[in-house]
């Protein structure tokens, strides 16, 4: 299966103003986003989808390609579709949205998701344990998942929940992962529906999916999640981290 691999970034944060070229360790956020892709070596192509000139520059610098879209699209998703119906990615048979905030992004996250393509779901995407202290934060989105690893439903709120307090909790949270890996017929519905309630509720797209039907294959990875960068304290963070892993 030839895989396209695809980095959505613009510059209209509003948490972090210009988020893709804050510097992380001296070099663009985006920069070492697609470095982390590059490196595993599971695409078979990886470009970026940005509707920024200044973006584009860097990630010319950065050995990529850049494309440019437009500049009204709502969401990653639809920056996404936009790139991979250009004619020259119609012969890959799969889509990856790899978001532009995840530098420490893993391989086996990316491999998982796309393993879960290759086992028939409509959808691949990836989660990580979540101890139990953490699940209370809504910016940590949860997933729940059926026998055969499909998404019944993601939330900015704690799910499952725990009616007596004292109930285990080990192996109970999950951390949504964020990346996507598409079938193209996927993708097509997707960015063709209308938002669901639940997902102008949560905020979070992938909710529009589920409504539609569509199978969600969740990759259960084995470590906690690395940190994605959205405000100026998570870029604090991932400097810290990122210097760690230099030691």
């Amino acid at each position: 299966m030839r895989v396209l691999g695809i980095i959505p970034a613009r510059l209209a944060s509003t948490r972090l103003p210009n988020k893709p070229l804050q510097l992380l360790a001296g070099e663009p956020l985006i920069t070492r986003v697609i470095q982390r892709v590059v490196a595993h070596g599971i695409l078979q192509d990886l470009v970026v989808a940005t509707d920024s000139q200044d973006i584009a520059r860097v990630v010319d610098r950065a050995g990529i390609r850049s494309i440019l879209t437009h500049d009204g699209h709502l969401s990653g998703t639809d920056r996404v579709a936009e790139a991979a119906g250009r004619p020259e990615f119609a012969g890959f048979d799969a889509v990856a949205n790899v978001q532009g905030d995840e530098p420490f992004v893993s391989r086996e996250a990316l491999a998982g998701a796309i393993e879960r393509i290759g086992q028939g779901d409509d959808i691949g995407t990836a989660a990580a344990p979540l101890a139990a202290e953490d699940a209370p934060d809504p910016a940590r989105v949860k997933v729940v998942t059926d026998a055969r690893g499909r998404a019944l439903y993601f939330s900015r709120a704690v799910i499952p929940h725990r009616r007596e307090a004292t109930d285990p909790a080990t192996d109970l949270y999950w951390q949504h992962v964020g990346l996507y890996v598409y079938t193209r017929a996927a993708l097509a519905t997707w960015v063709g529906a209308q938002p669901s309630a639940a997902e102008q509720a949560e905020r979070l797209e992938q909710l529009r999916a589920l409504h539609c039907g569509l199978t969600i294959g969740v990759a259960r990875l084995s470590e906690a999640a690395l940190p994605g960068v959205d405000t100026p304290d998570d870029l604090r963070r991932a400097e810290a981290h990122w210097h760690a892993l230099q030691r």
